[in-house]
């Protein structure tokens, strides 16, 4: 699409408002599992040019998820009150700059992809296809949020294979843990929405879980922390890493109490606490690293 500078600038605050970047919540619920993998995988702090690469690819990606999440909801996001200001629904960008704004930004993070290893560029494309199709699955199933767990995890593969060239299978239980994980966190954003998705149609797993979603999601939660204790395990954590964990059970147990009456703002403010649960982790594990034995 031939776009003129001056229209490019005018159209630029709209782009940026499509890419979520005044909304940083996603990138950070991306980024810390994805640094945690770095960790575990280098035994310390990774390699600096893999660090750069999975951060600006971490925001890249999570930024061309939400361009596409918002040209599949181009027309439901005016009848839901949480989205009704997005750039689509107010008409302030077209289907064609929006699937421009896509390519563009896929094609930057897989530049960023080519200076590491074949294995990781093959891994790539499966990142591309979960970010693709997760907004068009609430169309088809009630559990969207399990493909965006798919997603949202799939830094680690790649983490560990662009650090070690190599998938050990002690990443997969790294892998369950954050899918669990962010199915439990994107019930709490769903269930904001869940009124409007019911008159619409759009399907979620606040849907599917009814009246048990209080439960299913502490039950999640739990198992988060049972396989994170698994992880420990594996990489031989020390009492720090230990620590992190309780404090991101803590939390946990804060977002529970604050989803307990359902309130639209209450389950929103939930669902943005898991940023310090990723960083709590993620704080256990590079303290195990930088601290001597």
């Amino acid at each position: 699409m031939k776009v003129q500078f001056p229209q490019f600038c005018q159209q630029l605050p709209h782009y940026l408002a499509l890419m979520r970047v005044d909304r940083p919540i996603g990138t950070y619920l991306v980024l810390w599992p994805t640094l945690w993998a770095l960790w575990l995988a280098a035994e310390g702090l990774p390699d600096w040019h893999l660090l750069l690469i999975f951060v600006l690819g971490t925001f890249l990606m999570r930024s061309a998820g939400c361009v596409i999440n918002d040209y599949a909801d181009r027309h439901i996001d005016a009848h839901v009150k949480r989205t009704e200001a997005r750039p689509f629904a107010t008409g302030s960008v077209t289907e064609k700059e929006a699937l421009t704004v896509f390519a563009v930004l896929c094609g930057a993070a897989f530049i960023l992809v080519l200076f590491t290893n074949i294995q990781t560029i093959l891994l790539s494309f499966a990142a591309v296809a979960l970010a693709a199709c997760y907004p068009f699955m609430k169309r088809y199933t009630h559990l969207p949020q399990v493909v965006l767990g798919a997603a949202f995890a799939w830094g680690i593969p790649m983490a560990f294979s662009a650090q070690r060239g190599e998938l050990p299978a002690s990443l997969w239980l790294i892998y369950i843990a954050v899918l669990m994980w962010t199915v439990a966190y994107d019930t709490f954003y769903a269930m904001v929405d869940r009124d409007d998705d019911l008159k619409i149609g759009v399907k979620s797993t606040a849907i599917l879980f009814g009246d048990d979603d209080k439960a299913i999601t502490a039950m999640l939660q739990v198992s988060v922390i049972i396989v994170m204790l698994m992880v420990g395990k594996q990489f031989a954590m020390s009492f720090i890493y230990y620590a992190g964990l309780m404090a991101a059970s803590g939390l946990f147990i804060y977002q529970q109490k604050l989803i307990k009456y359902r309130e639209r703002d209450k389950c929103f403010q939930a669902f943005l606490n898991n940023h310090y649960v990723g960083m709590a982790i993620f704080v256990g594990i590079a303290l195990h690293y930088a601290l001597p034995a």
